[in-house]
């Protein structure tokens, strides 16, 4: 007769049934993930296609300068392989705007494209110039005006503090505040700055130069001799020291030609006037009253005693 007890129950009933319970929580967490994939699916934006007649760049980009080769280099290369990077554009009343890759645009233009790759995102005129901003700032591709210009509109037109700004655009507070100062100088040599005809480093040196004339002159004269940062500083530092007004410069003449011309009167006996020009060129009048006293002038000259 079969004894009832454990052993009586086989070995299943020595052994925890857990494999049932581990399969059930392995779906558990099948389930979440396959939820969590779904959310994150649904923030991703979905890549389509637009025309490109549909697509119009932003008028507050502050890239305003392409390249030329540039941007015909890019175009071969769409025309080989495609746009890789899909553009990033927001909706409009009629069209939509770039908010990043404009010059794939341009360059897409170039190739003749009629349809381009697009993600469209949802942003704020103010998250879109920074967006835009920090863009251009990581691909260095903005002149030194252009970040100037850029940094000070968005201050201007949503009222940020520099510091404010800095953190936006990973930047110090310095360098937001030393590249607006750029933006005092006189137009003509900030345009220097834009065709890297000076560099900013030249174009910074200038600003301690008030008179815009001056600054100007003196950013050609960098440019035409081609000075270093270095050198164009010194320049500065030299064009700033104190200079003698035209009147005295005129009075300190007056004093050393008469001063000269007496001694040279006393030397000879005689009257003797010096007129000198403007150009430093002039003449010397000596005075006789005889001809005994013309030779003695004359021979005094000659060194005759």
């Amino acid at each position: 007769m079969a004894r009832k007890g454990g052993l009586g129950k086989g070995i299943d009933s020595l052994i925890p049934n857990t494999a049932g319970k581990r399969t059930a929580e392995k779906a558990q967490r099948e389930v979440k993930e396959v939820v969590k994939v779904k959310e994150v699916v649904k923030e991703v934006p979905k890549e389509i296609t637009l025309k490109l007649s549909q697509i119009e760049p932003n008028r507050s980009q502050p890239r305003k300068r392409f390249d030329e080769d540039n941007l015909l280099e890019l175009a071969e290369s769409i025309k080989q392989v495609g746009i890789i990077q899909p553009l990033v554009v927001r909706k409009r009343e009629d069209y939509y705007e770039i908010i990043a890759g404009e010059r794939r645009w341009r360059a897409a233009k170039l190739a003749k494209l009629k349809e381009v790759p697009v993600v469209i995102k949802e942003y704020q005129d103010q998250e879109m110039m920074e967006i835009a901003l920090i863009e251009n700032l990581q691909r260095e591709n903005l002149n030194p005006i252009e970040e100037a210009q850029a940094y000070k509109k968005l201050i201007d037109d949503y009222n940020l503090l520099q510091d404010e700004l800095a953190q936006k655009v990973s930047k110090s507070r310095v360098a937001i505040t030393n590249s607006m100062r750029l933006l005092k100088l006189d137009e003509r040599v900030q345009k220097m700055v834009i065709e890297e005809m000076i560099s900013s480093g030249h174009a910074r040196a200038l600003l301690s130069v008030e008179d815009k004339e001056q600054q100007y002159a003196l950013a050609m004269k960098i440019f035409d001799e081609k000075l270093s940062v270095r050198d164009a500083e010194k320049l500065v530092k030299l064009s700033l020291k104190p200079q003698k007004t035209k009147q005295e410069d005129d009075e300190s003449k007056k004093i050393f030609y008469k001063e000269l011309s007496g001694k040279m009167a006393t030397a000879m006996g005689t009257k003797v006037t010096i007129n000198n020009r403007p150009s430093g060129k002039g003449k010397i009048e000596i005075d006789y009253y005889s001809q005994e006293e013309l030779e003695r002038i004359f021979d005094y000259i000659l060194g005759n005693k």
